[in-house]
Formats: C-alpha cells, structure tokens, sequence
C-alpha cells in the first residue's frame, strides 16, 4: 500500500513511523523543502498543499491508496477534499469539514444547537453598525486560520480597525470573526469520538505567553485544575458538539473558556491538537491517537481504552527564540539520561530563521515534556532545565527565551 502525508511537522514524523510498520509505503507533500519529517519518508514533494489540483496530481501519479494527516487544523479539510475527489477513504466527509474548519460555519452551528460560545459577528469588511451590541475588550481572529495567526485581543476602536484588517489579509476566504472576549482560563479538551459517543482523553491548561494582546501557548499542562462539577461539564459540551457536528468516529480538540463553574466554547476541529499534544494524551491516559487515525483510515475500528496517567503533573513546555539564524539545541539529550526530561523535540529546521517575535506557535524551536509527582518536584526539575540548556544559532549564541518558561503554580 501507499499512503500520501500532508504537512512535514512533529506528529508526522511519528505518524509516518506508524504507516511504515504497517507496511506502507509512505509519500510526503509539504510546502519546505527542510520539512522535519522529510527524512522520515519514503519519497517527498515540494508543494503547496493547500493547493487541491496540485495534491490530487500527486496522488494520482503516485497512485497511493489513501491520503492522510494528523494533528493539522486547516490540512484536514484538504485531506478530506482531496480523498472525496479521488474516492479515498478518510474519516470525516468534505461537506463536515468544513465546517469545522471555518469558524464562522461553526460558531453557526453552536448557537442552532445551544452550545455555550461568546457572542460574535462574521464580516468580510468591518460595519461598526453590526458590532454594537458587542461588548469590548474583543477578540479578532481570521476564520479559517491556526497556529493563532492573527488572533488579537483588542480595547477600542482604533485597534480594532488594526486586527480586523490584519486578520482579513490571513484569511484565505478574506472573513474574520470578531467576539467578545471571555475571561476565564483556557482549557484543551482532547476527545476521541467511537460510534458517536465522545470519550474524553485529556483535559489540560493551555497556558499562554504574557501579552496584552496575542495567544501564543508556550505550555500544555495536564491535569486541568478543574473540579468533578466542571470536568461532567466538560464531557457534556463534548457530546453536545460530536453530536451537533453529526461526528461518529474521529478524533477532536475542543478549546474552552472556564471562568471555574461554567464553560464556553472558543472553537473546535475534528483532530488532535497540534505539535506535542498526541503525546501529551498518550501519557496522560494511555491512548495512541495517531494510530487510531491510522486504523480509521485503514478500515479499522479503533477501540477507546484508557489507563492511569503516567504522572501527576505531565507537562509539554514550548521554547521560543531571540532574533537568530537557528543552528542547534544543546544540552537536552544529557537532560533526557539524567532524568530531568522525558524527551524534547526539534520543531523547525537547522538554519530556520527567527524573527525574535512570538506571533503565533509557528515561532517555536523545540518542546520539551517534563513529568513529576509533586509540585517541588517539578519546579525542582523545570528549573534546572531552564538554566541548563541552550538554542544555538550559527554564530554559537543562546537565542532561547529563558524568561517564557515560569514555575509551575
């Protein structure tokens, strides 16, 4: 068999790995040549892969059996377009990822079916006269962007007119939602969906970089401070969506607000949070999501079994850098026989330029899990970590941002 991969990250590198012991040949389609997950496959193309001729080319010269990917936001809607136009299998229809992929059909279909979210409007150029019933500070965010690109938080009408603009011109449909912003803390909800009944795997903290305005997440943190009251909450928002979605047998993350007592919903895919997550769940309750794509899509009925999470505090840290041309990590893998960390990961490529900004989760250079048992334990390892480890750029300068990896509290 032969499978097409799209998108050259982390979690496909582990997902080529599990096609592979399967016996599958395995073809890769990413947009950089330096793709991380390159080295891993069978055969590579460079290309755009939201460009839906140019992957259906690809397919069909390379007459692969199925198309697929994982823990990717917006290249699941292209996966499923593209396996729909060639008669492939995968586990979700064009016409339902889309909308759960576009945050305006989405939010359209939460307020149908009662799902607590934040008030909204969805425009192409910004009416003030729409929006006057919102209350500010607002959020602005493009409708079918990710990674946080171009999500803004903003007080007044000055800065909107900013973002709105901003967030247009990274929509590739040119729409971007605006919304009232809900304080509270944001919890990851990682959920595998079997013959229509949401299994909740994973509830984590996704914590964010200090800033007035962005949303970049440096840390996944698992358990979720969160009483029995909020987590039965929780499951019940879950179903809500599977079911409202009309999902019967996928993976999906579901992002909320939770001000302690109540939840609402900021958005939600049909996957597996990106970069580290699959692990983070892997841990935490013994699920192998990847794999289970990798059995749906390959006609076999994933069963939801889960254990005892390795830890008590299972934590995947991300590491940002200072302006610099990025060479190497140094003093991870010493870390990693010492038992401070579990494992890290590179997330971009030997001579990946930084900007020094942190705009999105495409500026971050690596990702570390750290567990423990305790508290101390943790802040005890986290430290010694942070103090002795270095990202190298090619002049053999630290560029990492120490300063964006606090204790735990």
């Amino acid at each position: 068999m032969k499978a097409l991969v799209l998108a050259g990250g982390l979690p496909q590198i582990t997902l080529i790995n599990e096609l592979k012991s399967r016996g599958v040949e395995t073809v890769l389609a990413d947009g950089n040549d330096k793709a991380i997950a390159r080295p891993y496959a069978d055969m590579f193309y460079r290309v755009n892969i939201f460009d839906i001729d140019a992957v259906v080319a690809i397919a069909r010269n390379e007459k692969v059996d199925f198309v697929i990917t994982c823990c990717a936001d917006q290249v699941l809607l292209v996966v499923a377009q593209v396996a729909e136009i060639l008669g492939l299998p995968w586990y979700i229809d064009y016409e339902t990822a889309k909308n759960v992929s576009d945050k305006e059909l989405m939010k359209k279909v939460f307020v149908e079916n009662n799902i607590p979210t934040s008030r909204h409007v969805v425009m192409a150029e910004l009416d003030m006269e729409q929006i006057k019933e919102l209350k500010y500070p607002l959020i602005v965010k493009p409708v079918d962007a990710y990674s946080s690109r171009g999500v803004r938080k903003v007080l007044n009408e000055a800065e909107l007119h900013e973002a709105f603009d901003n967030a247009v011109k990274i929509s590739r449909n040119n729409n971007a939602i605006v919304e009232e912003f809900c304080q509270g803390e944001e919890i990851s909800v990682d959920i595998f969906v079997s013959d229509g009944k949401a299994h909740v795997l994973c509830v984590s903290n996704s914590e964010k970089v200090k800033d007035e305005d962005k949303f970049v997440i440096f840390r996944g943190r698992f358990p979720v401070a969160a009483s029995e009251e909020l987590h039965k909450k929780i499951e019940v928002v879950a179903q809500q969506i599977a079911d409202a979605f009309n999902l019967k047998n996928c993976p999906m993350l579901v992002q909320m607000i939770s001000d302690g007592e109540n939840v609402s919903v900021l958005e939600f895919c049909a996957r597996t949070g990106g970069a580290m997550k699959f692990l983070l769940i892997r841990r935490s309750c013994g699920f192998d999501v990847i794999k289970a794509v990798v059995d749906l899509t390959m006609g076999k009925k994933p069963q939801v079994v889960l254990s005892e999470p390795e830890n008590k505090y299972i934590v995947n840290d991300f590491i940002y850098c200072k302006e610099g041309v990025f060479d190497r990590l140094e003093g991870f893998e010493e870390l990693v026989e010492k038992g401070f960390l579990t494992d890290f990961h590179p997330l971009r490529p030997s001579g990946f330029v930084f900007s020094g900004q942190v705009n999105s989760s495409g500026d971050r250079v690596a990702g570390i899990t750290v567990q423990a048992d305790t508290l101390e334990e943790f802040n005890r390892k986290h430290r010694y970590i942070v103090n002795n480890v270095k990202v190298l750029d090619v002049n053999g300068n630290d560029i990492m941002r120490h300063d964006l990896l606090p204790d735990l509290e």
